[in-house]
């Protein structure tokens, strides 16, 4: 099932973005027919994940053009809504990098722009079954246990958050496929709960043995020695091989740093920055007070208190031990920097 899961699915003429803020309880679609309810969407987390986010963006420039048609709008005023797509979440760079890809078909018309985004999400898919492979072969070469591994995961990678399979969550896939987990510890990533609601329903699906932990429990389990490597995805990776993830990422690579586990980031080639030298130039996103003040629409917190909401945090790349993309993996930590390594690729 989770195989042929498509967070983002091109109808025709709207787009097709499975409801995550209602899983796993139920399982939505939401149709997309206008730049407003794709910024939205985006804003909302009905789509979150940044490859996921990259393939709506990719899209939905294809919507800008059908919707100015509708509308009557002058190309100049299709152009601003898509400025508009690309700038609805700050730090997920995929989202620029796939919109700005597709808008270099822009003046070809609207099958052209269709061509290029279904590119932009079968590329993706691909880069994630590749990395499958090469972080599971990695990991098994750094992690001789002698048994199936107990994986550590933060947030969620899988498809849902992807054009399809996963990152951080496609790498233990190829590993199950193996026969080589033993069970996974998927936190639940306050406050929106992404762990628990999300990748614990993917896993299911998988047949996948999990518990789902606290966020705060994370750094204890590690160093208990119950875990063998921690994997997690990005959001944005600068040059220097610091990586934005979903927020609490940090204190997991600290921990897998100093219980000498291996701290591994899958994520494809899009979440790579080269304009961005480190983590401290990265734009880490606020969101509203009432996710951390509030639960269910219950305040939880005084009336006096203020929220404090980062989405994001930033691990330095010295915790990093590597990074997998459809290329290979990079041992960040032992001075394999990402900036480097594409500068190559790119002028070989």
């Amino acid at each position: 099932m989770s195989q042929e899961l498509r967070a983002v699915d091109w109808t025709g003429n709207s787009l097709a973005l499975i409801d995550q803020t209602v899983l796993p309880h139920r399982t939505e679609t939401c149709e997309i027919r206008d730049v407003d309810a794709l910024v939205d969407a985006i804003q909302r987390l009905v789509v979150r994940g940044a490859p996921a986010i990259g393939a709506a963006g990719a899209y939905g420039v294809a919507l800008a053009l059908l919707q100015g048609e509708r509308e009557g709008w002058d190309r100049s005023e299709v152009r601003a809504a898509v400025a508009r797509i690309r700038s609805a979440r700050p730090t997920a760079v995929n989202l620029m990098v796939c919109v700005d890809r597709v808008m270099t078909r822009f003046d070809e018309g609207l099958d052209a722009v269709l061509a290029e985004a279904a590119a932009v999400q079968r590329e993706d898919v691909e880069a994630n079954r590749a990395m499958g492979v090469y972080g599971a072969d990695w990991l098994l070469k750094r992690v001789d246990a002698g048994r199936p591994l107990r994986i550590l995961t933060h947030c969620n990678t899988g498809a849902l958050a992807t054009a399809g399979w996963g990152t951080a969550l496609g790498v233990i896939r190829e590993l199950h496929a193996r026969g080589l987990v033993e069970v996974v510890y998927a936190d639940e990533t306050r406050p929106l709960l992404q762990g628990s609601r999300l990748t614990a329903w993917e896993l299911v699906q998988e047949g996948i043995a999990h518990y789902v932990q606290a966020d705060g429990a994370a750094a204890g389990t590690i160093l208990r020695g119950e875990v063998d490597a921690a994997i997690v995805g990005a959001d944005r990776i600068a040059a220097n091989g610091d990586t934005a993830n979903k927020v609490g990422t940090v204190g997991v690579a600290l921990a897998c740093a100093d219980a000498g586990i291996p701290f591994l980031v899958a994520a494809p080639t899009t979440t790579v920055d080269l304009s961005t030298a480190s983590g401290a130039d990265i734009h880490i996103e606020l969101r509203g007070e009432d996710e951390v003040l509030e639960w269910s629409g219950v305040r939880t917190a005084p009336a006096e208190s203020r929220g404090h909401n980062p989405a994001f945090d930033v691990t330095p790349g010295r915790l990093v031990t590597g990074l997998v993309t459809e290329r290979g993996v990079l041992e960040v930590s032992a001075g394999e920097l990402p900036g480097e390594h594409l500068s190559r690729q790119k002028s070989a």
